[in-house]
């Protein structure tokens, strides 16, 4: 699985596939093949472990810096690897076993933003506030804009978003 996460932030959604996994993972292609019957199960488990993993790094992140830096994490965060998440995200939209990875993803998310906010996950201001970020997140990676805009815009849904004190 981590060769095919690899293969998928270096190459994107086409650079998966049995042989090239078993050649990165140093593995005769029989492995790959075992333990994964298509190249579908492949994918959505790769998707699986970097949505588990990209969730865990964003929760770390916000814990340590809290959501007003999130721009912060984008920039440092790897290009390849946010592409690898995004590319496959908007690949779930075809595939509704794919869908069901990528709901945990935004669910998980949406969980982070409203406890880090103390907010209930069904406030409809946590969901404008993912928005707002999975936008300009989204943004960053494929057009590669700056985020000084983000920062201001981030700042700004924050502080629409917080609870009155």
């Amino acid at each position: 699985l981590t060769a095919a996460v690899d293969l998928l932030t270096d190459g994107g959604f086409a650079a998966v596939t049995h042989r090239a996994v078993a050649q990165r993972a140093h593995l005769p292609l029989a492995a790959t093949t075992y333990y994964f019957a298509s190249r579908d199960q492949l994918l959505a488990e790769a998707f699986a472990q970097l949505v588990e993993t990209e969730l865990g790094t964003t929760r770390a992140w916000i814990a340590d810096h809290g959501l007003a830096a999130l721009p912060d994490q984008v920039a440092e965060a790897d290009r390849a690897r946010q592409l690898g998440l995004w590319e496959l995200y908007v690949h779930a939209g075809r595939d509704p076993v794919l869908q069901q990875i990528a709901r945990r993803w935004t669910d998980g998310c949406i969980r982070l933003i409203a406890d880090t906010l103390h907010l209930p996950h069904t406030d409809p201001r946590v969901r404008l506030l993912y928005t707002t970020i999975s936008t300009l997140w989204l943004e960053h990676v494929v057009e590669q804009r700056p985020l000084d805009e983000a920062r201001t815009l981030l700042t700004l849904a924050l502080e629409n978003a917080l609870p009155p004190p």
